[in-house]
């Protein structure tokens, strides 16, 4: 994988085992953000199931199993596709969050964004996109981008947070620009180059409490009063949490869709 980087990215220099850019840039995310995230992912149920709904439609749809995971902060997805035998390449411009990948034992860290990666036209087999596009202020410049990297028979892997209603403070303070629905970001994907192969909502029993607990107290300046590390641990839920999330990871493996969720699921084409 070291030469196929090198080959796909010449500019890119490598020291102690990760890849850096020559160039920086900012992004919107708190500087915070990866440690603060690291400390909860191991043990949060959000981002254990959200790996599972990931590693399915990676297993149903890529041709190659091998995927550059653009924007993949401490690499708790990225080292769990290297567990089921996907060969990950962790795109991440924080280097808290390399370190981190690090840490974990992912093996491929480039220390870059998208952008000043330079990675060559055409280049890279198949994309993921987890929880980051939420973050570009111009999203669609951003796919046009992943376009042009992503080779002709590869596919990319979204994830965002769903729905404008369940806008709260949290995606303030996460950096978030906006969040989705099917249509809105299928729409921006065909403008982009991309043709939809799958697209579903997840996490659908987390609708109305996220709408209950962080929606709605901020119309009326209410501060949040739940601890965000309480808030991924599902405590006496968990049997039946465990069970909700094993259905809609089969609806998944079965090119079903599930019609709500505070998550938004979708596989993209390249349209050549």
């Amino acid at each position: 994988m070291k030469n196929f980087i090198s080959s796909i990215a010449p500019d890119l220099l490598f020291k102690d085992g990760i890849w850096f850019a020559k160039e920086t840039s900012a992004i919107s995310y708190p500087p915070e953000g990866n440690d603060a995230c690291f400390e909860l992912e191991d043990t949060s149920f959000w981002f254990k199931h959200r790996n599972n709904c990931i590693k399915t439609v990676i297993e149903k749809f890529a041709s190659t199993k091998t995927l550059f995971d653009i924007g993949g902060g401490n690499g708790y997805t990225a080292k769990a596709l290297e567990n089921a035998d996907i060969q990950t390449v962790l795109v991440e411009p924080g280097i808290s969050g390399v370190l981190n990948a690090q840490k974990r034992g992912v093996k491929n860290l480039v220390c870059a964004t998208l952008k000043n990666a330079k990675f060559r036209p055409d280049s890279i087999p198949n994309l993921g996109l987890f929880d980051v596009l939420e973050h570009i202020e111009d999203d669609s410049a951003f796919l046009h981008e992943l376009h042009s990297v992503l080779q002709a028979d590869g596919k990319l892997f979204i994830t965002v947070p769903a729905f404008n209603f369940l806008w709260s403070e949290d995606d303030k303070l996460a950096g978030h620009f906006k969040r989705y629905t099917i249509s809105k970001l299928k729409k921006t994907a065909f403008k982009a180059g991309f043709d939809v192969a799958y697209a579903s909502y997840f996490f659908s029993v987390l609708t109305l409490p996220v709408f209950l607990l962080r929606t709605i107290p901020g119309f009326f300046n209410i501060k949040k009063v739940t601890e965000t590390k309480k808030e991924h641990k599902a405590g006496k839920l968990q049997v039946v949490f465990d069970n909700i999330w094993k259905k809609e990871v089969k609806r998944i493996k079965n090119g079903k869709k599930i019609p709500i969720g505070s998550s938004l699921l979708m596989v993209l084409n390249k349209r050549t």
